[in-house]
């Protein structure tokens, strides 16, 4: 199982990714002092599972619990025993450990995490990215299915808990992920290239260093997306 943790003590979030590395099965992807910064992660990223910290300065762990539209399982790591019954309001929340925390008490955790299926995703109104037999792409956005013409989109672009997509015509903001506009684009024409960025290869002007210019915009390449982009590119 991908975790993150979420602890605003350095030493509660050492304690835990200790603790997962006795777990074979859990893999520790990264760890944040508040829930602000684990948010704009989440936004880019799937986990699994949360170990979550419930007093965080501005931002408390069941405030943060409430931003999420489908949180993944979370165990709640305190060392406040006075809201477990809060907790168990909330179907995502699988375990509720009281610090400090022994290594028996957090496999248990672990062992309930993984018996417990995954939350399921509750359809939104306002979080939809369709796809048509064809070159159609269809978003929502204020109620409203617009169609987008697949070919012309040069630039998908995260930002928050929205994504931006330009067309040759017009741009659109969708609130959405880029992960599952990936999902709806054809692989042979479009390629992510960057954590926030989609481009389509047939649109690109020029390849500079770690950069691509498509139109006026110039979109970093991550150092690991690269190597696919070379690939992609029929080269002389």
């Amino acid at each position: 199982m991908n975790c993150i943790i979420i602890d605003d003590e350095a030493t509660a979030r050492a304690i835990i990714t200790q603790l997962c590395t006795n777990i074979p099965e859990l893999n520790v992807l990264e760890e944040f002092p508040n829930a602000i910064q684990a948010i704009k992660y989440l936004n880019q990223n799937e986990v699994d599972l949360i170990f979550l910290d419930i007093h965080m300065p501005d931002f408390t762990g069941f405030d943060f619990i409430e931003t999420l539209k489908s949180p993944p399982k979370i165990v709640l790591t305190t060392s406040d025993p006075n809201f477990a019954i809060q907790a168990f309001e909330y179907d995502c929340i699988v375990d509720y450990l009281v610090k400090p925390i022994g290594l028996e008490r957090f496999s248990k955790a672990i062992e309930k995490a993984k018996a417990v299926k995954s939350p399921t995703k509750k359809p939104s109104t306002t979080d939809k990215v369709e796809t048509s037999s064809g070159n159609d792409l269809y978003v929502n956005i204020d109620r409203r299915l617009i169609k987008i013409d697949i070919p012309s989109i040069y630039l998908v672009e995260a930002k928050g808990d929205y994504i931006h997509v330009k067309t040759e015509d017009k741009n659109y903001t969708v609130h959405s992920t880029l992960k599952k506009i990936e999902e709806k684009l054809p692989e042979n024409l479009f390629l992510k290239v960057h954590r926030s960025y989609i481009i389509n290869v047939d649109k690109i002007i020029d390849i500079e260093d770690n950069s691509v210019l498509i139109k006026k915009d110039v979109i970093p390449v991550s150092r690991s997306n690269r190597p696919e982009l070379m690939k992609r590119l029929n080269l002389l």
